[in-house]
């Protein structure tokens, strides 16, 4: 698959809130998950396609509500692309809150080998 095949792909999965099926399909085993470095919920970096679905198995778990989410259309620049990502939640035992992410993906080998999200 193309890079901006896999970005059509990952956007759709996740519009839908299909994380784990998108990270199985388009992830390598050794991706690297990148958060920011003051992220409150997880280590600054996760390597391993199971470790990555096991974060966002626990991201799901600590949500009490789920408002909504729009994902934006991808920019797409050779092996690399990147969307927008904003959520209405509320997470268990904090106030309802907007989170808004820039998430950049690098693709290799026709599978997505890196993520990094911005607030």
């Amino acid at each position: 698959m193309t890079t901006n095949e896999i970005a059509q792909k990952l956007i759709s999965y996740c519009r839908e809130g299909k994380w784990e099926e998108a990270q199985k399909e388009l992830y390598a085993d050794n991706v690297v998950s990148i958060e920011a470095e003051d992220s409150p919920l997880f280590d600054k970096v996760t390597t391993g396609l199971p470790a990555i679905i096991q974060k966002g198995k626990t991201f799901d778990s600590i949500v009490e509500e789920f408002y909504s989410l729009t994902v934006s259309e991808p920019l797409v620049a050779g092996a690399a692309f990147s969307m927008t990502m904003t959520m209405d939640v509320k997470l268990k035992g904090q106030d309802r809150e907007t989170m808004s992410e820039l998430c950049v993906y690098e693709v290799k080998d026709g599978k997505v080998v890196s993520e990094q999200f911005y607030p």
